[in-house]
């Protein structure tokens, strides 16, 4: 039945996950900017919080005004690298979920210390916890959530080889039970040297190679080397010529800025989508750098305006190609990182705050609950270490939804959605 709406289906959807490696510090991303929360944002890191003053520029002034379990309003501001976000949250196309981490269940801070609910495993850990937010299982996982509602709109694709398009390497976040995600660099798909061009100067030469390396063998393994083998020559040439095909968005993104890079064959790809037939995709991007443990007050205000003007770059493409309300990104990390400084620079943390923006996006708000910043207050497990109020499979959740995934099937492709109660699950934010 998802097969079939998925095929039936005659607009066209994309989610981008921008994956921030290392663990983003969320107080340096989005700064504490009322009077009372800037103060003790200010006292747990002397070393390197931005001066109240030095964000008024950034200051972020949505719909309404969040508010924390205490029911206190709360101000925020950007961190100044992400200023050409600003414009984007004004015009309601960029919202904020706040303390957002990975649960297994809506968790008290009684019951964390008690440990009287399940947790999820290994927190703090790099390699787990990235695995944990992107397929709900520690390091090991062998499907990610992106790649199991990649499972559900495959048949909706004229070639299902494009539905998980990985821009940076490997993530399990785009490996389905069926998807595979398909990986290609930021000029596009990955050639065969000996077949993009005449092998030892010979065009019968690189024929010869690609039968040797594509036809049916009898050998089970040498089978299925050579049917990949020619998946991706296939998938090669398609896109290539789809690609050289469609006029590529004139938008201007950042030169020396990788994620900049990444983002902008995202762009190029949606753009051929009527070319390759595509109508449900979910790509993976990411930046890495954020293991801040030193170096947060020069190495993350970089990192910050890669991430700004890369995502500001991306929205205006897909304004220019008129899919704006059609392309939802999102940011991503490994874990937030602690409000307590070490030094120069913060330790692994838990809950933080991230972004959502595009067309369809209910933005200029804020989605969740503001964190009380306390040193050993409700929403503290140490060192300023947030216990996330609102879970990654809320999130997940939500997106799934706008993508056209129904309610059964997101509770069979995101284990720890059921903990939640039903007018729970979705956050409302598309």
């Amino acid at each position: 039945m998802a097969e079939a709406s998925a095929a039936n289906a005659t607009d066209y959807k994309a989610l981008v996950c921008v994956f921030l490696y290392g663990g983003n510090d969320y107080a340096n991303t989005l700064v504490p900017y009322d009077a009372t929360s800037h103060a003790m944002y200010q006292q747990f890191r002397p070393a390197f919080a931005y001066a109240r003053d030095s964000v008024s520029a950034t200051a972020l002034t949505p719909l309404t005004a969040p508010i924390d379990s205490n029911g206190v309003a709360h101000q925020y501001a950007l961190s100044p690298g992400l200023g050409k976000l600003l414009p984007i949250f004004d015009a309601g196309k960029l919202g904020v979920i706040l303390n957002i981490g990975a649960l297994v269940q809506p968790t008290t801070k009684l019951q964390y210390t008690n440990k009287s609910v399940e947790l999820p495993p290994k927190l703090f850990s790099h390699n787990d916890q990235q695995s944990v937010w992107q397929s709900s299982s520690p390091e090991g996982a062998t499907s990610g959530w992106g790649g199991r509602m990649g499972d559900l709109f495959q048949s909706a694709n004229t070639n299902s080889t494009f539905t998980c398009v990985n821009v940076s390497g490997n993530a399990v976040y785009l490996s389905g039970n069926n998807a595979v995600q398909y990986q290609v660099s930021t000029s596009g798909s990955v050639p065969l040297s000996g077949l993009k061009s005449p092998l030892f100067g010979s065009n019968a030469a690189s024929a010869a190679l690609r039968t040797l390396i594509t036809e049916p063998r009898t050998h089970m393994l040498e089978n299925e080397y050579n049917r990949i083998s020619k998946r991706s020559i296939d998938a090669n040439e398609v896109l290539t010529a789809a690609l050289a095909a469609t006029p590529a968005p004139t938008t201007v993104f950042p030169n020396g800025n990788p994620l900049a890079d990444q983002l902008k064959l995202v762009a190029r790809m949606i753009a051929a989508a009527p070319a390759l037939g595509t109508k449900r995709q979910v790509f993976f991007v990411s930046l890495g750098g954020f293991d801040n443990h030193d170096g947060m007050a020069t190495d993350h205000p970089v990192l910050m305006s890669r991430v700004g003007d890369a995502l500001a770059a991306f929205y205006a493409a897909t304004t220019e190609l008129s899919v704006a309300d059609k392309v939802t990104s999102f940011t991503a990390s490994d874990f937030g990182r602690t409000l307590t400084g070490n030094a120069n620079g913060s330790d692994h943390g838990w809950g933080s705050m991230h972004f959502v923006m595009g067309g369809a996006v209910k933005g200029k708000r804020y989605y969740g609950t503001a964190p009380v910043l306390a040193n050993g207050g409700p929403d503290d497990v140490g060192q300023g270490r947030l216990l996330p109020t609102t879970s990654v499979e809320q999130l997940a959740a939500t997106l799934g939804t706008w993508l056209g995934v129904t309610d059964s099937e997101l509770l069979a492709l995101l284990p720890n959605l059921s903990n939640y109660n039903s007018s729970a699950r979705n956050l409302g934010f598309v």
